[in-house]
């Protein structure tokens, strides 16, 4: 084994390490009485910018109410983590708030929480946000809505 050549090795190093890591949060409100059913929406004051490139751990918390005057069949509140710089879902974070599978009787309402989210790597900026939509195959549903309590990431991986 040959030592280096005088010179060759640097004098300084820099570390990279992170004391604290990379972190963000948001909460806001989804609106769901006026998209279309099974159109996905998402609050832009709720949105997260991941700040560089890496590996993030995104978790969103949550809770989905909807109300309803008469019989309803497959009433539902859906949720998911979007990349809107990618124009996509984030792999693993679709999930189903509220199913009321089927009710004979009117005038109720109900409220449910989920947590959703994935470790999710991203090659630069990224905006994300938390998306809801809604459906019910038959009847109505009203004051339908997807409360973000807290959508966070914290940075795990160069």
């Amino acid at each position: 084994m040959t030592a280096p050549a005088a010179g060759a090795c640097p004098a300084t190093w820099t570390v990279g390490a992170r004391l604290t890591p990379v972190t963000g949060q948001a909460s806001g409100f989804v609106a769901l009485d006026s998209p279309a059913a099974g159109t996905y929406v998402g609050d832009p004051a709720t949105n997260l910018v991941l700040p560089t490139s890496g590996t993030y751990e995104l978790v969103a918390d949550i809770q989905g109410s909807q109300s309803w005057g008469a019989a309803v069949v497959n009433a539902i509140i859906d949720a998911r983590i979007f990349d809107v710089t990618a124009g996509a879902t984030v792999p693993r974070t679709d999930r189903r708030v509220i199913l009321i599978g089927s009710t004979t009787t009117g005038a109720n309402g109900i409220q449910a929480n989920a947590s959703c989210g994935a470790l999710y790597t991203v090659t630069g900026p990224t905006t994300v946000q938390v998306q809801g939509s809604w459906r019910c195959d038959v009847g109505a549903t009203t004051q339908r809505g997807l409360w973000i309590l807290n959508f966070r990431f914290k940075k795990v991986a160069d």
